[in-house]
């Protein structure tokens, strides 16, 4: 027979869940979710989600909205959720997520690498400190953290990791070149790692989102564009649409609606020039003066 006790944990300040067993009965227990970029937007969604379906929390972010999603989480369901107050942008960051998730005492069993950042405006005029920072965040800190907590699930033979890549990562993307063009690196990258986990018990899953209805376009300096005025999925959606794919072991995703789904579709036999310009009629300002801006990716 099991039974579950309570601690604080030393490191984060946040309950922590241990299981005892008493006889030769099986041990039970929560399966353990972290989640990246998980104070706002798809990545509080994916969190909700998967606390509604049985999994405890480490969820990481670095700005102030963390303690809000703490108090949305707790109510979407009655496992632990542990917060770590995390820059993933840097090194240092990604080391004390993975100390965090260590200190659970826990294996990992789904990991949503969802963090990230978006650069808008001509590249030519964009500040380098914030496409380098984009760079840091969207790409390393995705490479960085699969590295240390990957190796383990493939170790233990099971786990499911969801990467939210964009269907802007499918074409090139004038206006925010350097966000379309890490979006299309995730995606990339989830695939190749995912075939070469093939047969591990570990896969690996692309989550691509279209224009979705969170503070994206606000945080971007981008709605006066063409693309803000179009139809949004709502982000539960979204979010409902990557947590079911990654559990069923799809390779990726196209969410929500069925417009992202037709775009997706028509720009595989597309020329990448004529890509370029179809995405920049809809992500170019149609105020040309207006300033670019540095957001955070939902």
């Amino acid at each position: 027979m099991s039974d579950t006790s309570a601690h604080t944990d030393a490191h984060t300040g946040s309950t922590v869940s241990t299981l005892s067993t008493e006889g030769a009965g099986a041990i039970t227990r929560a399966p353990l979710a972290v989640v990246t970029g998980a104070s706002s937007g798809i990545g509080l969604h994916i969190a909700a989600e998967l606390a509604r379906r049985g999994h405890d929390l480490v969820v990481c972010a670095e700005d102030a909205g963390l303690d809000d999603a703490m108090a949305d989480l707790a109510e979407a369901g009655r496992h632990v959720v542990v917060p770590v107050r995390a820059d993933l942008a840097t090194t240092e960051g990604v080391e004390h997520l993975v100390r965090e998730v260590g200190a659970v005492n826990k294996p990992v069993d789904v990991l949503v690498l969802n963090a990230g950042v978006g650069v808008s405006g001509p590249f030519v005029d964009t500040p380098l400190e914030d496409d380098l920072r984009l760079v840091a965040l969207n790409v390393t800190s995705v490479v960085h953290t699969a590295k240390r907590l990957l190796p383990e699930m493939v170790r233990r033979g099971e786990g499911a990791v969801l990467v939210t890549s964009s269907v802007a990562g499918t074409m090139p993307g004038p206006w925010y070149a350097t966000y379309a063009a890490s979006k299309a690196f995730l995606l990339s990258f989830a695939e190749a790692i995912r075939y070469e986990l093939d047969g591990s018990g570990v896969t690996v899953t692309a989550l691509m989102p279209g224009p979705t209805d969170t503070d994206f376009f606000r945080r971007a300096g981008m709605e006066d564009t063409v693309v803000d005025d179009m139809h949004k999925d709502d982000p539960a959606d979204v979010a409902r649409d990557g947590v079911e794919a990654m559990l069923r072991g799809d390779d990726h995703v196209v969410a929500h609606s069925w417009r992202n789904k037709v775009q997706a579709g028509l720009l595989k036999g597309m020329p990448e020039k004529l890509k370029a310009a179809t995405h920049a009629q809809m992500s170019k300002e149609k105020d040309s003066g207006a300033n670019a801006a540095d957001h955070q990716h939902d």
